[in-house]
């Protein structure tokens, strides 16, 4: 017998069912999560969206679900076993358009994640990304990131091809920005659980978001290639968060790119760097890795904001941490963590605040956070340059 499960589309949550005889179905998707920017063109119908995501999910006789199924579910499943695929369309993102999944099997369900690109810079990045998220769960031990299942192109109306990949949905996971508090001036992280639901999270959870998310990009920084993962940011909701029980657990939802942060790779020997390229390089990484992750967006969508100094000492703790989950780098005399922070024991307070400069004075000239950095600077290397202190001459 064939597979034939039952499609059901819904927008934004399963509240609210859309059809084709209903006005949103032709009504064009947004580009981004700017709902007021204006379309160029290029973008679909909310009925396109959905029918693209049912042909990829239909290819093969439901043979790339059945697959994802069987792996998140560890059971042997057969495409005929799927009784309904429910499709949420979640959000309009900087980059794409995911769509949630949840497909039925017998008496039991799985969410799964639709990553669908329409935009044109989306487009651009959707087949890099998910090759980057593949690469990573292989190459790397513990998993900070969803898993990946497929990649796919589905043509839409007009022959316009659409590119999708299927992965792991976070259940209990939110984006999370800097805002307002209403009731007051402060500037303060705030969990988004849906338009109407947010939550405050106080100054040590905030914390945790700053000092996990530099854990992660540490972690998957390769010491010997100096590839990174770039250029993440939270105004584009790149980390997601979930907190049960006032703990806190970040996850990175979105790698756009993994390259090398050196541009010239001369100096290696033999293909592998010495001692000295490794270190300075890793130094290089943390100083604008302490930068980004004070930039955010209002609410997301707003003004350039600067998260608060707690960001800074947060920061640079995560840094250590996921140096401290690295192998053994056999050039190096003793664990990289330990190896480096000998190493920023020895440049001083001018040093750094050179070095950052250098890094800030790198930044494209167009693009406004550059010069909004440069106006917080000297804050951040006065911070920075007193974090390093403490961290490594604790009272």
């Amino acid at each position: 017998m064939p597979p034939n499960p039952k499609f059901y589309y819904y927008l934004y949550d399963t509240q609210t069912p859309v059809s084709r005889d209903d006005p949103s179905w032709q009504q064009p998707l947004p580009l981004s999560r700017h709902l007021t920017d204006k379309n160029d063109g290029l973008s679909i119908s909310h009925g396109e969206y959905f029918l693209a995501i049912r042909q990829f999910l239909e290819n093969d006789h439901f043979d790339i679900i059945a697959r994802a199924l069987g792996q998140r579910l560890q059971i042997k499943v057969k495409a005929a076993d799927i009784r309904e695929i429910r499709v949420c369309l979640a959000k309009h993102g900087e980059f794409y358009h995911p769509a949630r999944l949840e497909v039925s099997v017998g008496q039991q369900s799985a969410d799964f994640v639709l990553n669908v690109a329409v935009s044109n810079n989306g487009i651009q990045t959707l087949q890099e990304e998910y090759h980057s998220l593949k690469r990573l769960n292989d190459e790397f031990t513990h998993a900070f990131i969803p898993r990946v299942y497929s990649f796919g192109e589905i043509k839409a109306a007009g022959h316009r091809k659409i590119p999708l990949f299927l992965g792991d949905w976070l259940a209990g996971y939110h984006e999370f920005h800097i805002s307002g508090d209403p009731t007051g001036d402060a500037a303060n992280i705030w969990i988004w659980d849906g338009d109407a639901n947010r939550a405050l999270l106080s100054a040590d959870q905030q914390g945790e978001i700053y000092r996990q998310a530099a854990r992660i990009l540490t972690y998957y920084y390769n010491v010997e290639s100096f590839e990174q993962i770039f250029a993440f940011h939270h105004a584009a909701g790149d980390f997601i968060v979930r907190v049960e029980n006032s703990v806190v657990d970040l996850k990175l939802i979105s790698v756009r790119r993994y390259a090398s942060l050196l541009r010239n790779q001369d100096n290696l020997e033999n293909g592998s760097p010495d001692v000295e390229t490794i270190l300075q390089a890793l130094l290089l990484f943390f100083l604008g890795l302490s930068i980004r992750m004070r930039l955010d967006r209002s609410d997301g969508v707003g003004d350039i904001v600067w998260a608060d100094r707690l960001a800074v000492a947060a920061t640079l703790q995560g840094f250590f941490e996921g140096l401290s989950l690295k192998p053994q780098i056999s050039s190096l005399p003793d664990t990289i963590d330990r190896c480096f922070a000998y190493s920023l024991s020895l440049c001083s307070g001018e040093d750094i605040g050179n070095l950052c400069r250098s890094s800030v004075h790198a930044m494209d000239p167009r693009d406004p956070e550059a010069a909004f950095v440069k106006q917080n600077l000297n804050e951040h290397i006065i911070s920075l340059t007193r974090s390093i202190e403490q961290f490594l001459n604790p009272s």
